[in-house]
């Protein structure tokens, strides 16, 4: 291995750390409490390094939401691949979404709530963020009716559920109605 390899795969090592030890501080205490001062004592070093590989916290966010769509869009992906009809493909696929959601609010905040930077619904959008939507549009294209654009109708059903999973998470919705209301929304949107 090279010297520029080794160093660029040390780079690239310690950008990882960066982002898992943000990741981890955000959901452990929430975004507030992630700054570059404490990512550098965290991960023990200065914060000229973490300024070499960021900006700032704006564009670790965008590292954070980028890893979390990602994600999700394999799981949404696994779930999907699952079922075997495209009704329980659409409700796995809902499941999956709110569980995500669920289980790493501090990542869902960075793809969705806060300012990482990122475009989305543009050329420029970065390739995960399209990735996490072509996912859902996977499963969703097939009950969208001959009526509806496919894209349109997965934007539709993925605000419903981001909704749904804000909502819940405010407290503004009671968590044991979940399972309910997916049902009510595939019955009423998905036409399989």
């Amino acid at each position: 291995m090279s010297v520029q390899e080794r160093k660029q795969r040390e780079r690239a090592d310690r950008e990882r750390l960066i982002v898992a030890t943000a990741r981890e501080l955000a959901e452990q205490q929430g975004w507030d409490a992630v700054t570059t001062r404490r990512l550098a004592e965290r991960i023990e070093y200065s914060q000229p390094v973490l300024y070499s590989h960021f900006r700032g916290k704006r564009e670790i966010i965008g590292a954070v939401a980028l890893e979390g769509a990602t994600e999700m869009a394999s799981a949404v992906r696994a779930a999907a691949s699952a079922a075997d009809c495209p009704r329980t493909r659409v409700t796995a696929l809902a499941r999956t979404y709110l569980e995500f959601a669920e289980r790493n609010p501090a990542v869902y905040d960075a793809m969705f709530q806060l300012d990482g930077g990122l475009a989305f619904a543009h050329e420029d959008t970065p390739q995960p963020l399209k990735d996490a939507f072509a996912a859902l549009l996977e499963s969703l294209g097939d009950v969208a009716g001959d009526d509806v654009h496919p894209g349109l109708f997965t934007e539709v059903f993925w605000a419903a559920l981001h909704g749904l999973a804000t909502l819940t998470r405010a407290g503004r919705l009671p968590p044991e109605d979940t399972d309910r209301r997916v049902k009510l929304l595939v019955d009423r949107l998905a036409r399989a």
